[in-house]
């Protein structure tokens, strides 16, 4: 996901994260083909370290200090050994490795841009195994789990094998504006019905309802997020995963595109909201214009500083009250040649323990479990992130971005968006648009 950079967060990962970061949309084409190896069979794995020192190699592409934090707090459980963190820019790391992963010398764990080709060429090892041996099932929610799931060609998402494990997460979710909100005598809105009501009463005060940049398509996140709380999540998860026979032609992808077209219509959105990108849309909502702003976890800090205190955050939720949340993970893989397959699996498994947790949340993540754990400072918005967090995990309400679903679905998305808003196409046109490009991507 290094996106069209408009801005890059210092959270450079994970293809799919570094979209979020970055803009939020931009999906990763598959990753350069290098050499083949074949996947290692299912063996019996363990879950005990070896005695004698070992020295763990992680290739990563993840800059926000992160993995280097958790390493040294492994190291420290374990001090028999090492890990070599390996740091390669996103751009050069994708290029390279399929080649890393079929070297004789491949790495012991790597992170994972996308599934697709590593998984189709046999680069990575089944975790199966690893997922019945340490119980991950009982202790992430399916969602979570689920993006790094795929078939034995990588094409379809959320079926099949196990392949990475997440190492930190963010989220989108509502942005508000507290001392307006207060203003108004606008509460948190606990459900859709309640949320309109707050828009309807903020234009109604000459206020401005919803901030928006779409200048790269980040109305997405408004369009998924109704579609994900009105369609149900496994029916956008099957969409975004590649399910045969998946559609956003339906009663919940109608709603996402008719509010969409509907609140453009009804001037909740600033006027040239298509000119701006989403830097430029957190900077004017900082600025008091705006009750409203859809962005992700990945701005909290920035919000944060520039109107300390004054901002609150919460999961979209729908008619019936339940939060869901478009996101994605940092994720790392065991390749099929690792040289220590079962302590890298230990270094995934302590990815979710209490103590990472807290590593993952200071170094700017959202944990993969333990939210409930995590705090920022008093008044600080991330601790409404990290609550928001934990309700959408309750709900287990986690849905990748649609952007993630072919490698050109962000233009597609943009170009719709944007004609959407400016009422030259219809909620359907836009809908057919977005469901011919998954199509084609899923052919």
């Amino acid at each position: 996901m290094s996106a069209r950079s408009l801005r890059r967060t210092r959270m450079t990962v994970a293809c799919a994260l570094v979209v979020a970061a970055a803009t939020g949309l931009t999906a990763c084409s598959g990753l350069t083909p290098g050499g083949q190896a074949k996947a290692a069979p299912d063996a019996a794995v363990s879950t005990k370290l070896p005695a004698g020192k070992v020295t763990l190699t992680v290739v990563s592409s993840e800059n926000a200090g992160t993995t280097k934090a958790l390493a040294k707090a492994f190291e420290a459980a374990h001090p028999q050994v090492k890990v070599d963190f390996q740091y390669t820019g996103p751009e050069d790391y994708d290029k390279s490795l399929n080649l890393k992963l079929s070297s004789d010398s491949a790495p012991d764990l790597a992170l994972l841009n996308k599934l697709g080709t590593t998984v189709k060429a046999g680069l990575l090892r089944n975790l199966d195994p690893y997922v019945e041996a340490y119980g991950w099932k009982e202790l992430y929610p399916s969602t979570q789990l689920d993006q790094w799931r795929a078939d034995d060609n990588g094409h379809e998402i959320g079926v099949g094998h196990q392949w990475a494990a997440p190492a930190g997460f963010s989220v989108v979710g509502v942005y508000y504006n507290k001392t307006l909100a207060a203003k108004l005598g606008i509460k948190v809105p606990t459900n859709r019905d309640a949320f309109e009501k707050a828009l309807v009463k903020a234009k109604a005060a000459g206020q401005l309802p919803v901030q928006l940049g779409n200048l790269q398509g980040h109305s997405s996140f408004i369009l998924q997020s109704v579609i994900d709380s009105s369609g149900g999540l496994g029916y956008t998860s099957s969409w975004v995963h590649g399910k045969p026979g998946s559609s956003l032609l339906s009663a919940g992808g109608q709603d996402g595109a008719r509010t969409l077209a509907s609140w453009a219509k009804a001037a909740y959105f600033p006027a040239g909201a298509n000119g701006n990108d989403l830097p430029a849309s957190v900077t004017e909502f900082t600025k008091g214009k705006g009750l409203f702003l859809f962005n992700g976890s990945w701005d909290a800090q920035v919000i944060e500083k520039a109107m300390p205190h004054e901002a609150g955050f919460f999961p979209f939720t729908g008619y019936d009250g339940k939060a869901t949340g478009i996101g994605t993970s940092v994720a790392y893989a065991i390749p099929a040649k690792a040289q220590h397959p079962d302590v890298a699996a230990a270094f995934l498994n302590f990815m979710n323990s209490a103590e990472a947790a807290k590593i993952q949340f200071d170094t700017g993540f959202l944990p993969v479990a333990h939210a409930d754990t995590v705090k920022a400072p008093a008044g600080h918005v991330m601790n409404d992130v990290a609550k928001s967090w934990k309700a959408v995990n309750d709900n287990n309400g986690l849905v990748n971005f649609f952007a993630n679903s072919t490698p050109t679905m962000n233009d597609t998305l943009t170009s719709g968006s944007q004609q959407l808003i400016a009422g030259k196409t219809t909620p359907e046109a836009f809908l057919g648009a977005l469901q011919d490009d998954w199509a084609k991507g899923h052919k």
